[in-house]
């Protein structure tokens, strides 16, 4: 961003690294079909409340408001993650320059983040991770500009950014309470002298509140599924590969990360900002001993990334070495854009992990939640069987009479199946749809447990 007369105006470089983001992002979204996340957070648009029990409110909102303006196609899921990211490679390109970068600099801050795999996979896909990437970015950003200029309305605007985070992911818990650990040992601790400071809280605490009184009269959820999460999934992680992932995510967007950490920790040039390099480290330390999942460390890598283009400025000063700096980066990037954009079906996805497997025995990302290898990523396997799977269970809706059924023979006369996924690449492959008919008990006491069911 620049400004003329007063007037901001956007530097075109930048603007076309946004647009393209979006559009690269839009691009190839039917060639897979929804995530099955997805499908859980977009439906959460349908039922818009105070809370939820897995995630604070704001996703299913964002939900609400897309499925009311678009639809529920595709294209209608995935529009604002595509739309937010191109608002996020201005965002970065700004922490660039508020942290003493020029427009070089920004440039480099918009690619490193490009170039980064977490990136292309975060902004492709409609879930609570791409819109707190983005709110931890607008809050370290509005903390840097309060620190340039001193104004104190950015201090407000932290509050209201604040408040919208939490209503996002609790998770952000984790980078305000950096901040109230490590800016007491700073400079800026007048801070917690100043009334806007204050003020911006109080904003925040208001636009936080529903969900917390929400939390409140439902028992706080939020206790047990953090608890539930723990003893299932996050028991698992291990702190060498925590660490090695912190490296693969952002793939070659790692030259900026590490230099980022370096350039706050050491630079002369970053000694008003120092403390920012060791809330990075807070947060990936907190989340490594709480053994949190990999990902979890997103929201501190649009400032690493900036940071590192500021440190990558000052020593790329011939220009010959600015031009091809970054050349290399989009070349070496290309091959793999695979792994973060589903550039390809479902079948040149399918050769192109396999010859990695092949040719290179890289199966990255292939070992899913049983351990076993499978033809695809994850996330991409999360992607397929769900539109034959709605055609396997319509075939057996229109079966149905005018009984409620349910596929379990314990209590049910007749159990008819009707069909199954049969891509062996889908996730859901093997998984049978049933038409239940003539019940013989009560469903709702079967579902209540008192009833065994019968195998």
């Amino acid at each position: 961003m620049r400004t003329h007369n007063g007037k901001i105006i956007a530097d075109p470089v930048i603007l076309f690294m946004a647009l393209f983001s979006i559009i690269i992002h839009l691009i190839f979204i039917n060639n897979l079909e929804y995530h099955r996340d997805e499908l859980l957070y977009f439906s959460l648009g349908m039922h818009p409340a105070a809370g939820y029990s897995t995630v604070p409110p704001l996703i299913g909102w964002i939900a609400c408001f897309m499925q009311n303006v678009f639809g529920y196609s595709v294209f209608a899921v995935r529009l604002f993650p595509a739309l937010l990211s191109g608002v996020l490679i201005f965002l970065t390109a700004s922490v660039a320059k508020e942290l003493g970068g020029s427009r070089y600099a920004s440039f480099l801050a918009a690619l490193g983040l490009l170039i980064s795999i977490f990136f292309m996979r975060t902004y492709f896909l409609f879930m609570p991770v791409f819109v707190e990437v983005f709110l931890w970015t607008l809050c370290i950003y509005l903390i840097i500009k309060y620190i340039s200029t001193l104004n104190e309305k950015f201090l407000i605007l932290f509050g209201v950014t604040a408040g919208f985070a939490l209503l996002n992911k609790y998770l952000v818990c984790l980078l305000f309470l950096g901040l109230l650990v490590i800016i007491p040992f700073t400079e800026y601790r007048e801070i917690f002298r100043k009334k806007k400071f204050w003020t911006g809280l109080a904003v925040g605490f208001v636009i936080f509140l529903p969900n917390l009184i929400w939390q409140a009269t439902k028992g706080f959820p939020v206790f047990h599924h953090m608890s539930e999460l723990y003893d299932t999934q996050l028991v698992h992680m291990d702190i060498p590969l925590f660490l090695t992932e912190q490296l693969l995510m952002p793939f070659l967007g790692t030259v900026f990360t590490i230099a980022g950490i370096i350039f706050l920790l050491k630079s002369k040039k970053a000694s008003k900002f120092r403390f920012l390099g060791y809330l990075s480290l807070f947060v990936i330390a907190g989340l490594m001993i709480l053994k949190g999942k990999s990902y979890y460390t997103l929201g501190i890598f649009p400032l690493l990334i900036a940071a590192g283009a500021v440190s990558y400025e000052r020593w790329l000063e011939r220009t010959w070495l600015r031009v091809i700096f970054p050349l290399i980066l989009v070349i070496l990037t290309l091959p793999v854009v695979p792994m973060g954009l589903p550039v390809f079906n479902e079948e040149g996805l399918i050769k192109y992990f396999k010859g990695l497997d092949e040719k290179y025995g890289i199966d990255t990302g292939r070992r899913i939640e049983d351990g076993s290898i499978h033809s695809l990523p994850q996330d991409y396997a999360d992607m397929l069987g769900w539109e034959e799977l709605t055609e396997v269970a319509n075939r057996a809706y229109q079966m149905i009479n005018d009984e409620l059924g349910e596929d379990i023979r314990a209590i049910f006369k007749k159990v008819t199946e009707i069909g199954s996924i049969t891509n062996p690449d889908a996730r859901e492959y093997g998984t049978l749809v049933y038409l239940c008919e003539e019940p013989v008990m009560s469903f709702n006491k079967f579902w209540t447990g008192r009833v065994s069911m019968l195998r």
